[in-house]
């Protein structure tokens, strides 16, 4: 009962009982406070998609949610809201992948889409083999003219600070780190001459590695194949690696021999990692030319054996039986020693043409005989050309130009070096389709495309190309994971992720975990597919749907958005010195 004294809205202390309007208003506010902490808001959810977190794991269904440039969330999400959701029921969500031996770091800044990596689900590249895009003098500038005169592109950068800063300006689409290239620095300091450096110009390059570290290569690289890296003693490139590693750095090399002194070539490799206590990736593994078809599986036992010895050994390989590279690389390597001038002028003179196609018809102890274990013109094909003359040759082969030129095929490919100023590059037949396969599935090799970003339209698509520009990865999930069956699925994304991202240093991607930068690729197993062949190569891989760098779409639902997050990567020298 109520006393007198008590009014029916107050309560027993005589304080006023709150009305039933506002005692709703705040049973809704504190239920809308609730409701908000348990339903955050994030910018992306991709829902429903079967999830391969790039560990190697089975996949499982699930939810990812994206905030800023980090995943945020990844399980059950259905009750979550999002600026966007997208609905990926029958798509799989994957990290980024990862080219870890790209060639763009000039091209990213004629065309910041990086087209014909993000369709194939590349987020990040690595690059600077051999040669780097820095430190940079007066002479190595020189053979950046050319195609900076072509493509209108201010070289402005002398150190890799410096050209991290254009690359940025440039608003490129995917991320891209880079090596320090001991062939860039011994050019720099010595020229492309054949002769040991002295104690002076060691250290010279020892101090550019340094420099280079310290604004985040991520470690040292070689191209012991070509001049001028081909002129460096094992010592030397010890000496070089040691610095890389005392920042932290790793070594990435292309073999001083992927054909007949392959396994003394190996042994150099093993030598240098575990003198320098380094690291070591080997890029494009391979077993060229057809006196060396059947050996990878050996070359393979090889490297494990040395991993058993604990000497940290690994490789890349792209899927393709045919490599490519400069025109120049078919010559002996005499002829293009100490620059371009004397290279062209040995190519004018009679005699020394006359001895260098000698030497191109013979096996070989002393250089790489790319012409000779292509089997000759006919499988040596011309696809990228500076000069517009010569436009007309791209896409045939040396037979068909020495045919057309009315020339012997050795005199045709010296005077389209000499009018291109040694600038043209090729294809070439080498490999074996067995021995690529056996590399591909291999454990311990990841994926390096080998070639720099290109496109259907603009700028960059008015050459040839290797199809490899266009479809290394998708290649791998189609024709060896869907069609061969030469590994799952969940191996193949390992690889392409955090495979390659535990080789190179790249601490923040390559795994899907809250709190890892938002590199994603969303694709559809069933249609994923490399487009682009040898005769048709400037066309785009189909089957991925939507591409993530660092939290923004760069492809959306299959199109190639307006988005240009990319960002230069640095290695642990940057952030140790910084």
């Amino acid at each position: 009962m109520i006393s007198k004294s008590q009014s029916p809205w107050s309560c027993r202390d005589g304080r006023p009982r709150p009305s039933s309007l506002s005692f709703f208003v705040v049973i809704i506010f504190f239920t809308a406070l609730s409701a908000h902490a348990q339903q955050p808001t994030y910018d992306f959810i991709i829902s429903g998609a079967r999830i391969i977190d790039g560990t190697g794991s089975p996949w499982f269904y699930g939810d990812l949610a994206i905030n800023g440039d980090h995943v945020a969330a990844i399980g059950d999400l259905r009750n979550a809201s999002a600026t966007k959701r997208i609905d990926a029921r029958g798509l799989v969500v994957s990290p980024g992948f990862i080219d870890v031996q790209g060639q763009s770091e000039f091209n990213i800044l004629v065309d910041g889409r990086a087209a014909s990596k993000i369709t194939q689900g590349v987020t990040t590249e690595i690059t600077g083999e051999g040669t780097s895009i820095a430190p940079l003098n007066d002479r190595l500038l020189e053979d950046f003219w050319p195609e900076a005169a072509k493509y209108h592109v201010n070289l402005d950068w002398r150190s890799l600070d410096e050209y991290f800063q254009h690359f940025e300006r440039a608003r490129p689409a995917i991320n891209l780190g880079t090596f320090v290239g001991a062939g860039g620095l011994r050019e720099y300091v010595i020229g492309k001459d054949n002769r040991p450096a002295t104690p002076a110009e060691l250290e010279k390059m020892r101090q550019l590695v340094a420099q280079a570290m310290q604004q985040g290569a991520f470690g040292i690289s070689t191209a012991l194949q070509y001049v001028p890296d081909v002129f460096a003693s094992t010592d030397e490139i010890v000496e070089l690696a040691k610095v890389a590693r005392s920042y932290g750095g790793v070594y990435f090399t292309h073999q001083r021999s992927e054909s007949d002194k392959i396994f003394a070539s190996l042994d150099e490799v093993f030598a240098i990692s575990q003198r320098a206590n380094i690291s070591t990736t080997i890029w494009h593994l391979k077993t060229a030319y057809s006196e060396n078809f059947g050996k990878m599986p050996e070359v393979l036992r090889r490297i494990e054996a040395a991993r058993e010895k604990g000497i940290d050994v690994a490789a890349s390989v792209y899927p393709y039986t045919r490599a490519s590279n400069d025109l120049i690389a078919c010559f002996p390597s005499w002829v293009v020693e100490g620059g371009t001038e004397k290279m062209l002028a040995r190519l004018k003179d009679p005699v020394q043409r006359a001895r260098a196609q000698k030497e191109m018809e013979e096996p070989s102890a002393t250089w790489e005989n790319q012409w000779l274990g292509s089997g000759g013109g006919k499988g040596v094909m011309l696809v990228h050309i500076l000069n517009p003359d010569l436009h007309k040759y791209e896409g045939m082969n040396f037979e068909e130009i020495g045919r057309q030129m009315g020339k012997d095929p050795k005199d045709a490919a010296m005077d389209i070096a000499i009018a291109d100023r040694g600038k043209s590059q090729v294809v070439i037949s080498i490999m074996d389709e067995a021995d690529v396969r056996a590399a591909v599935s291999n454990p311990l090799v990841t994926y390096g495309s080998d070639s720099e970003e290109q496109a259907e339209d603009g700028p960059l698509s008015m050459t040839k190309a290797h199809p490899r520009a266009f479809g290394t990865f998708s290649r791998v999930l189609a024709e060896y994971v869907r069609n061969e069956h030469t590994m799952t699925l969940e191996d193949a994304v390992r690889k392409m992720t955090s495979l390659a991202a535990s080789r190179v240093g790249i601490a923040d991607r390559g795994i899907l975990r809250p709190g890892m930068m938002a590199d994603i690729t969303v694709f559809d197993p069933s249609a994923i597919q490399d487009v682009a062949s040898y005769n048709d190569p400037l066309r785009y891989a189909v089957g991925v749907k939507y591409v993530f760098v660092n939290g923004k779409p760069v492809m959306s639902d299959g199109k190639i958005t307006d988005e240009r997050p990319g960002r230069a990567l640095r290695g642990p020298g940057y952030k140790a010195s910084h």
